[in-house]
């Protein structure tokens, strides 16, 4: 399956398979992320079509009936000018539009041989929701690390489907005897993801060298579901330019700035790729590196949209990343952004639900200065206070203090800078190794 053709196929009509193991809340509620995924593409979804199947492996993933219910919604309709008898009655939900689809979009991992078996009975394109994902993160992959984490994504997941690419079966003087043209194939993107990782992980040695060295400064990570107000938290935070789009995987490359404003010692905060239900596996370990952020943070902020309704399930699934990058247990408070959308009863419920979160909005002056003041008063938590004296002898010592360190008092006096400090053990213990006479 080829997705870069999309940017073309201006209409899409989503298909939504709802299996016995998925509920009709669950099943809504993910047909309406792929709306949104959909139309992130600058695509124009036209409908939705859904259909009870016992699973998603039959030939054509739908009934025959469905299977000619949606040629009708598709330009390439004149084969299914006549009404079958096992189709079942058109139930669209609206907006619904007179306009014909050009690319049928299934809410389900499809595979090869099932793609080639509907495009060919459609005559249209056909994707599913995994390709539209790495579409997405292709469009908006910037740097150059985002690029070979994607690149490679899409070259793992092209691997299996090059049969039904109709790739050639003719034989090559290849390696080996009569190497066929799928083999080769399929050696040259064995040898395309082999050199993207080596390319990718000179990069990640150079960022883990920065993370090493920021290991031991104060670090606050933002997580959450995409689109659910990271950046936007991220620019008043730290007062950065930082790209704030209504769009889903607006952010995919990690951001570090500094608490503004700043604080002694200073507070990074970290803006990190957004999760989302059902993440291919090798997006998901693509980007393994990058969400490595998450869990080397002192503490991590839960960034909820608490105006969507299935935010419950969005806060789920990152916890579950974060679990499989090994930091769920990491300290954390959750956010519960967009509250201004919310009414005084929603509110209400929500505190009561979660206790311990913080109600606010990115856009409330007064909300940002409390979760500033909560992330301050996190690391001044373990902090502990202590006098100490620093000769003139040794002054170029005072920047690292007013770096890494609060300075509560200060006087001069005959033998040096007598400093009331507040600060970490771990800095403390620093300070007296580089006062130690040599």
């Amino acid at each position: 399956m080829i997705v870069a053709s999309i940017t073309d196929l201006p209409c899409a009509l989503l298909v939504s398979i709802r299996t016995p193991k998925v509920t009709d809340v669950e099943a809504a509620e993910s047909i309406v992320e792929l709306r949104r995924l959909v139309t992130t593409l600058g695509l124009k979804v036209i409908g939705v079509e859904s259909q009870r199947q016992p699973s998603t492996r039959g030939v054509t993933v739908v009934g025959k009936g469905k299977l000619a219910e949606l040629g009708r919604f598709t330009t390439a309709n004149r084969k299914f000018a006549g009404k079958p008898e096992e189709a079942e009655p058109v139930k669209r939900v609206p907006p619904v539009s007179d306009e014909l689809a050009d690319v049928i979009i299934f809410d389900c991992d499809l595979s090869p041989s099932q793609v080639r078996n509907v495009e060919s009975e459609l005559g249209v394109k056909v994707l599913d929701r995994t390709g539209v994902i790495i579409e997405i993160f292709k469009r908006h992959a910037k740097t150059r690390e985002a690029q070979l984490q994607v690149e490679i994504a899409i070259q793992k997941h092209l691997a299996p489907r090059l049969r039904e690419l109709g790739v050639g079966k003719e034989r090559h003087a290849g390696r080996g005897s009569g190497e066929s043209g799928l083999e080769m194939k399929r050696r040259l993107i064995r040898d395309r993801i082999a050199d993207l990782n080596h390319e990718l992980q000179a990069l990640q040695k150079e960022d883990e060298s920065r993370r090493s060295q920021r290991s031991e400064q104060l670090c606050v990570a933002l997580v959450g579901y995409t689109n659910a107000g990271k950046s936007s938290l991220m620019r008043a935070l730290t007062g950065s330019d930082v790209l704030v789009e209504d769009k889903l995987f607006a952010t995919l490359d990690t951001t570090v700035r500094a608490l503004q404003p700043e604080t002694q010692p200073r507070i990074l905060i970290t803006d990190t790729v957004g999760f989302i239900h059902k993440l291919p596996h090798d997006l998901v370990a693509s980007f393994r590196a990058t969400l490595d952020e998450a869990r080397n943070a002192s503490l991590l902020l839960y960034v909820v949209d608490a105006s969507d309704r299935s935010f419950r399930f969005q806060l789920d699934v990152v916890r579950q990343v974060l679990l499989e990058v090994g930091a769920e247990k990491s300290p954390h408070l959750i956010l519960l952004n967009k509250c201004d959308l919310l009414n005084e009863l929603d509110k209400v419920n929500l505190r009561q639900e979660f206790p311990n979160s913080i109600l606010m909005s990115t856009l409330s002056g007064e909300d940002m200065q409390g979760l500033r003041d909560r992330i301050i008063g996190f690391f001044e938590e373990g902090m502990i206070e202590e006098e100490v004296l620093v000769p003139y002898s040794a002054i170029g010592i005072i920047g690292e203090i007013r770096s890494n360190m609060k300075i509560m008092n200060e006087k001069y006096e005959e033998e040096g800078i007598r400093l009331l400090v507040r600060s970490r053990a771990i800095d403390l213990h620093r300070l007296r190794k580089m006062m130690r006479p040599a």
